[in-house]
């Protein structure tokens, strides 16, 4: 005569290894399934001016150079940076104290100095952000670095998403015939904030 198994205790064994099983098995599957997306980012920039040009393109570009998956969305005075003409940026020190003012000719020691000019001076000398503009640009070329133009063009060969902000287009009285073709889209708000939802990574710049 066979012996009757014990149904509850054959419960109570299968749930226990389940419970040993199964947490194991949920992590080696989300870290494959980590290990396989594809990381992604996106970025608000609203500022336009030539020194806060830099780092939109230079993370932006990196980032998908990386194979990352980059939507930068571009508002305000941000919009400035997707124009087809970007002869207009310019830099102001006035209101920036952290900007140093170094020449950038002369011998070493005239380089290396830090000139500290006081905002009151700034607003009453004519021409002052003129002046901070192009010496700007001599210490870009001076140094090997990019110009925005190349660095944009780098995103975009990156597969960076550009996008615009149509409420600040409307807004300031912009044309789409302003802004390079391969902004693909103008959109609001509503339409960005889930793709920032989704993504691993936001910069606000």
């Amino acid at each position: 005569m066979g012996v009757t198994p014990d149904v509850n205790l054959i419960d109570e064994v299968i749930r226990q290894r389940l419970d040993e099983i199964l947490p194991r098995k949920l992590e080696e599957k989300l870290a494959e399934l980590r290990a396989g997306k594809t990381p992604s980012m996106t970025l608000i920039a609203t500022k336009g001016t030539l020194d806060w040009a830099y780092p939109p393109f230079i993370l932006s570009s990196t980032a998908a150079a990386l194979g990352w998956e980059v939507s930068a969305f571009f508002t305000f005075y941000g919009l400035e940076l997707l124009k087809k003409d970007l002869s207009g940026l310019k830099v102001s020190p006035l209101g920036n104290p952290a900007m140093p003012m170094k020449m950038p000719f002369g011998p070493e020691w005239f380089r290396s100095l830090r000139w500290t000019i006081p905002n009151a001076l700034q607003s009453l000398m004519p021409g002052f952000e003129a002046i901070a503009t192009a010496m700007m640009k001599k210490t870009i070329k001076n140094k090997g670095v990019v110009e925005i133009a190349e660095l944009r063009g780098l995103a975009i060969e990156s597969g960076v998403n550009l996008i615009g902000c149509q409420m600040t287009v409307d807004l300031f009285g912009y044309t789409r015939n302003e802004f390079i073709p391969e902004v693909k889209e103008f959109v609001g708000a509503a339409t960005f904030l889930p793709i920032a939802r989704d993504a691993d990574v936001n910069l606000f710049i």
